[in-house]
């Protein structure tokens, strides 16, 4: 059951005449702070001052003409005109006990479930996958279990960079570099150090190329004294002679000029690209789902650029027939209005671009999935593309489903710069979580010695993985985050660690007192609220329904974790102030046992959506 929108539709039903009862209704929302009730009603603020009548007089007419039963009797006017609602315990008891019952989560179907597809990570297959995959990955992941949760029908979409560049760099490099012997034992190995070969060898050409080319334009201008200082800019930040500069460049020119050539060969058709393409291709997607694996994220398709590939040059000729694409200085591009560069959708030399495979992509999915929502959980950088991009789309007819881009900040160093390794490397992702697994292990070794090696093992890789995920879903996604080992991995604060820890010693009540959850579900104990932490420990589970809808309305995972630490925090606060296995009597013992078998459902729940795990011992 969602209580807030229930509340919110019996305010929607009670506006005064004049006010809008969607806006009025909205207007309501869950408290903080218990001395204002469980729930808050505000929309008579504007819409007094909008009919210019006092806000507290008009309050207390909704007050009287609202009807909140049974969930609550008459709201109390408050301040300015301000009403706040107070569920009654009796609603609140037996509502608990229904979700005891069996009635967990209490989520209700939506009248009409939507189809939702995310794309989400979408690596480029000829790379190791490094740190900065983890965001889109995590939160897409964490959206789509969110809409499933709801109800709706998901297609993860993993749309694989599988036919770019980066291919014909490791092309080049197996032609020119190949160490037989190292692909024959580790062939994923042997590709990645290809492509970072490669990728070294093009390096001078961006590193070097843009200064010398400045030098030379200065010098073609006649502006000798500027050029000099150019020049001696550069080859004080490079330690090369301008004869070394000059050659370094031209070779890594070279080495860019072929990788792109056999990136062309490729995309023709080349017997001998393809056929390596066809080689590579499994060893790669071999590395990506071992990683995928271990994170527990999955994909219902994963369609990469190759697939679209037949179906830009149809792209580009629909556009042209319905005179939306027009030919500009040799190209083929769409004008959008508020943009000032056009959207390229085929190079001057006949080519097509990651444009143009987006276009086929929205039009594949609209005609093969029918979507109502199509999310792509891309870092913020590539906002300008998207926003071109779905108004291209719109342009073409392509507007049934809501295209919305999933934008993410950057992950920093203590630094406060993108989080690199000490040698300035990008961090693998692999590594990173090889060392989160290997910082919880010395948690697990410092808080639980008398766990058995196999369980503190286990007990590392959920609280390692765990810690790396919830400290990314717990900020808010537009915003960029320091990446603080430190901080992720303690036992209290907004970290996984804490509550996965508060889970965790619910159920060693259960085993301390002899009882199994599944008992206490049966037995159906009436659930008595006398103590002000049990009626705050139960208001907050009764409003994961409400949390879950706002996350997904939004797109953000944090809300749904600032839920959860809210929620160990009040059973802290429970735990301390109402004595579980010696509670005074029996039947307050069962009805605390209740609370905390639903306390640790929801918990476990709740972490399931953020795609962490939960262990019984800590």
């Amino acid at each position: 059951m969602n209580v807030l929108e229930r509340l919110r539709a019996a305010f929607a039903a009670a506006t005064p005449e004049g006010g809008d009862p969607k806006s009025f209704g909205s207007a309501v929302r869950s408290t903080n702070d218990p001395k204002f009730g469980d729930y808050q009603a505000n929309g008579c603020m504007g819409l007094g001052k909008a009919m210019k009548v006092n806000p507290r007089d008009l309050a207390a007419r909704v007050a009287e003409a609202v009807d909140l039963e049974p969930l609550a009797g008459k709201p109390e006017v408050a301040g300015p005109g301000f009403l706040n609602v107070r569920l009654h315990d009796l609603w609140i008891s037996r509502t608990l006990g229904e979700l005891l019952a069996g009635g967990f989560p209490g989520i209700e179907a939506p009248p009409k479930p939507k189809t939702v597809v995310i794309d989400f990570s979408s690596p480029n297959v000829a790379k190791p996958m490094h740190v900065g995959h983890i965001r889109s990955t995590v939160i897409g992941d964490s959206l789509a279990r969110i809409f499933e949760a709801l109800g709706h029908r998901v297609i993860r979409d993993n749309h694989l960079g599988d036919w770019g560049l980066q291919f014909g760099m490791i092309l080049f490099g197996w032609k020119n570099e190949l160490d037989p012997e190292a692909y024959a034992l580790d062939p994923v190995g042997e590709l990645a150090r290809l492509y970072r070969l490669v990728a070294s060898q093009i390096k001078p050409a961006e590193d070097l190329g843009d200064g010398l080319r400045e030098v030379l334009a200065l010098e073609s201008k006649g502006k000798a004294d500027e050029a000099a200082k150019s020049l001696a800019k550069l080859t004080a930040k490079s330690g090369m002679s301008r004869e070394e500069i000059t050659v370094a460049v031209a070779e890594a020119k070279a080495v860019a000029d072929a990788s792109r050539a056999e990136t062309v060969k490729l995309h023709a058709g080349d017997p001998e690209n393809v056929a390596l393409w066809k080689k590579f291709m499994p060893y790669c997607l071999e590395a990506l789902r071992g990683v995928y694996q271990r994170l527990g994220v999955r994909f219902d398709v994963e369609l990469g650029e190759s697939f679209y590939n037949p179906m830009l040059a149809s792209v580009v000729e629909d556009l042209q027939a319905r005179g939306i694409a027009e030919e500009s200085e040799g190209a083929v591009v769409v004008f959008t209005e508020g943009f000032k560069a056009p959207f390229m959708v085929r190079k001057s030399d006949g080519a097509f671009n990651y444009g143009t495979t987006d276009l086929a992509t929205i039009k594949y999915r609209d005609e093969t999935w029918k979507p109502d929502q199509v999310l792509y959980v891309v870092d913020h950088r590539q906002g300008d593309h998207f926003k071109q991009l779905f108004a291209v789309a719109r342009k073409w007819g392509r507007d049934g489903a809501a295209l919305e881009h999933v934008a993410f900040g950057t992950i920093l160093g203590t630094d406060r710069r993108p989080f690199k390794t000490r040698a300035g490397d990008t961090v693998g992702l692999e590594s990173l979580l090889d060392e989160a697994v290997s910082r919880a292990r010395e948690v697990v070794e410092e808080n639980s010695p008398h766990l058995e090696a196999e369980e503190k093992a286990r007990v590392a890789e959920v609280v390692g993985l765990g810690a790396i995920k919830y400290a990314d879903l717990c900020q808010n996604r537009l915003s960029d985050y320091v990446f603080d080992w430190q901080k992720m991995m303690a036992m209290n604060g907004n970290t996984a660690t804490y509550l996965q820890y508060a889970y965790a010693r619910i159920r060693s009540i259960f085993r301390k007192g002899g009882f199994e959850p599944e008992a206490v579900r049966a037995a159906k104990p009436e659930i008595i609220l006398t103590n002000p932490a049990e009626r705050g420990l139960g208001v907050r589970v009764l409003r994961l329904p409400e949390v879950l809808e706002l996350a997904a309305l939004e797109l953000k995972p944090n809300i749904l974790t600032d839920y959860l630490f809210d929620l160990a925090n009040a059973f802290s606060t429970f735990f301390e102030e109402c004595p579980v296995l010696k509670a005074d009597t029996p039947e307050r013992r069962d009805s605390r046992l209740a609370i905390c078998d639903l306390t640790a459902q929801t918990l476990k729940f709740g972490l399931d959506l953020l795609g962490i795990d939960v262990v019984d011992r800590m």
